[in-house]
């Protein structure tokens, strides 16, 4: 009899298992929301959402479209059973803000409200737009605004194109992607590329293992480095200051100010026009230096120690690599 008992407990308890195994997820829930604001003059514009991604480009001069598409995701959890209902308050009751010409978009306090949704947003601004953007986890897009504009990502891709002033750019894992900045660039990413062009001021880039290769459109000093990554620099019209641990370094331009190139195992090669004029340090541990150009030399002289003054001195072109070959070129 007892065992009969135990037989039947166990049947009900797989019985229960299955019930619960069977249990369906809470679905999926998208909707949306857009708004259309009127403004007279530059705009100040705010734009932050915690999962989603942030589209904005250039538009009418007297409005701000904002088009945003809600995503609950699907969930097991019982307290998600409310995910519709929280969409629609989001749809009825959009995270849009404005005090005349300065909008706040998706700063929303309530975590709750929240839980596993996400918010992308589509926004066009007039082009006299200074901007601030960020997302958690999303990609960022800018585009056809005079600026300055800042954008961020926690793990996501930055772009950002056709800039009419500075332009700061960060993201936590993903790429970064520049063109066409009419102001300076200070980009960082914790473990992704940098890549720019048509960049026409001062530039700070910063990676944690990735590369970075950079065009400058007009002068300003470039300061760069990488974890692990190879730099190539080029139309460079100021001072350079490159480090990397383990990767190659290019630099091509114009010495204006001092030149200081460092790498842990990477070969070193710069690109100088034939009539410059500058003061070169230049050290391998155990590769070698080649130079095209006639140095006049100071001190004592080995293949792998080199200082010596090109044409009548000038900047200081300082190149370190403690295991690569440097090479110095005439463009």
């Amino acid at each position: 009899m007892m065992k009969g008992l135990q037989f039947a407990g166990a049947t009900l308890a797989l019985a229960l298992l299955g019930a619960i195994g069977a249990a369906p997820a809470q679905a999926a829930v998208d909707g949306h929301f857009d708004r259309t604001l009127s403004v007279n003059g530059p705009v100040d514009l705010d734009v932050t959402t915690g999962a989603g991604n942030v589209t904005v480009h250039s538009g009418d001069a007297s409005k701000v479209e904002i088009h945003a598409t809600i995503h609950a995701g699907e969930s097991w959890r019982d307290d998600d059973k409310d995910a519709e209902s929280r969409v629609k308050y989001l749809e009825q009751h959009p995270p849009v803000e404005q005090d005349g010409n300065t909008i706040r978009v998706g700063h929303i306090e309530d975590r709750d409200l929240m839980r596993n949704i996400s918010i992308s947003y589509d926004i066009v601004t007039p082009a006299q737009t200074h901007l601030h953007s960020a997302t958690g986890s999303g990609n960022s897009t800018v585009e056809g605004l005079a600026g300055p504009a800042e954008s961020s990502s926690g793990s996501g891709d930055v772009r950002l194109n056709d800039i009419g002033a500075d332009v700061v750019a960060r993201t936590g894992s993903g790429e970064i992607t520049i063109s066409g900045v009419k102001g300076g660039l200070r980009a960082s990413s914790g473990s992704g590329n940098i890549r720019g062009e048509q960049i026409s001021g001062a530039i700070t880039a910063s990676t944690g293992s990735g590369d970075i290769r950079l065009t400058q459109s007009g002068a300003g000093d470039v300061e760069v480095s990488t974890g692990s990554g190879t730099v190539e620099v080029n139309g460079v019209k100021g001072g350079v200051q490159i480090g990397t641990g383990s990767g190659n370094i290019t630099a091509e331009g114009t010495p204006t100010g001092n030149w200081r190139l460092h790498t842990g195992s990477g070969d070193l090669t710069v690109e100088l026009p034939p009539q410059t004029s500058f003061e070169l340090y230049a050290h391998t541990s155990s590769g070698s230096i080649e130079s095209k150009f006639p140095i006049t030399t100071e001190g004592t002289i080995t293949p792998r120690d080199f200082h010596g003054k090109v044409g009548s001195g000038g900047p200081v072109v300082e190149l370190r690599t403690s295991s690569g070959t440097i090479h110095i070129e005439s463009k």
